[in-house]
């Protein structure tokens, strides 16, 4: 005899549209707590399959449908089944279904399914050569455009999937490949008023950096815009002097020579520090930070900065650069 459990889940597949409607708003309500997200687990192999099947439907269906999924893919396991099962691909189409809805809930979807070496593999396409990379291409055009005048921001988070893929060495690859230009055109979101979307593409740079020993060129290639991103950030509150920003690219001299509003997030501070430190690990890339005058943004950062984590950050970069500077560069330390 079948549990209610079961007649519920069973119920997602009804050929009555109310049936279903009542079964879907019920199974998201279960998922928003850990027990009811438990007892759901046991039905996963008829679950998941239906609730994907509904991301397809009315609005009615596919957002509780969706909102069920995001929070069943907070369980690793279930976030792998639903990996196993083509999940990133059914997400992938329905997000761009021009009737689509549910576009917020689909990328928080792809977030949680991107935690998994298994859900980045089937984002990045990986073994597919003819198609690898194009769910990136469109989930960063996506992420590049302007937030809709209603204030809804749905690829927001587009930002934190990059931040996952890029963990992998192969994410790194495609996001620096020059000529697909995706790098170029996330550093750019850094303009951004959304803390989220800012966090997002620091920590895409920073974890890009990591490549810098053998992608410095293609770094640097975007360096117009890598260096303001990298370096307003941690460059304190002080209005530079004519003769620091004379030193700089005009943009980021410009930025620094009036009135700004300072980055309060420590993490972002850190990501973009820890960035141009594994830029600097290169010689090349030493010289173009001081190329920029970067050694003094650093140095008027340091000497405004009060959290300790991000001091620490500071120091890291400023003890490689007096390290490997001899006695030609002067000491971007400061005593504190």
């Amino acid at each position: 005899m079948a549990t209610e459990l079961e007649e519920l889940v069973d119920f997602l597949s009804s050929t009555s549209p109310q049936i279903t409607r009542v079964a879907v708003d019920i199974v998201r309500g279960l998922t928003g707590s850990d027990d009811g997200l438990q007892s759901l687990a046991n039905y996963s192999k008829v679950l998941l399959p239906s609730l994907s099947r509904l991301l397809s439907g009315d609005k009615e269906v596919s957002e509780p449908a969706a909102e069920a999924l995001v929070n069943l893919s907070q369980n690793s396991d279930l976030a792998a089944k639903m990996v196993e099962m083509g999940m990133i691909k059914t997400a992938m189409d329905v997000l761009y279904k021009p009737e689509s809805s549910i576009n917020g809930l689909l990328v928080m979807l792809l977030v949680n399914l991107t935690q998994l070496d298994a859900g980045i593999a089937s984002l990045l396409q990986s073994g597919d050569e003819k198609m690898q990379g194009l769910y990136i291409m469109k989930l960063v055009r996506s992420f590049c455009r302007s937030p809709s005048e209603t204030g809804e921001d749905p690829f927001e988070l587009v930002g934190s999937i990059l931040v996952n893929i890029s963990k992998q060495e192969e994410g790194r690859k495609l996001l620096l490949d020059p000529k697909r230009g995706l790098l170029k055109q996330i550093v750019r979101q850094f303009d951004s008023t959304s803390s989220l979307r800012k966090k997002g593409v620091s920590g895409t740079i920073r974890n890009c950096c990591f490549e810098a020993e053998s992608e410095l060129q293609n770094l640097l290639l975007i360096s117009e815009f890598l260096w303001p991103a990298l370096l307003l950030p941690v460059a304190g509150n002080k209005v530079y002097s004519e003769q620091d920003t004379s030193k700089m690219p005009l943009e980021l001299g410009r930025a620094l020579s009036i009135e700004r509003e300072p980055v309060d997030d420590p993490d972002i501070c850190i990501q973009v520090l820890e960035a141009i430190y594994l830029i600097a690990l290169q010689e090349a890339g030493r010289r173009a930070f001081w190329s920029v005058n970067g050694p003094r943004i650093v140095q008027v950062g340091y000497e405004d900065e009060e959290n300790p984590k991000v001091m620490g950050a500071y120091e890291q970069l400023g003890s490689l650069l007096v390290n490997s500077s001899g006695t030609e560069e002067p000491s971007t330390e400061t005593s504190k």
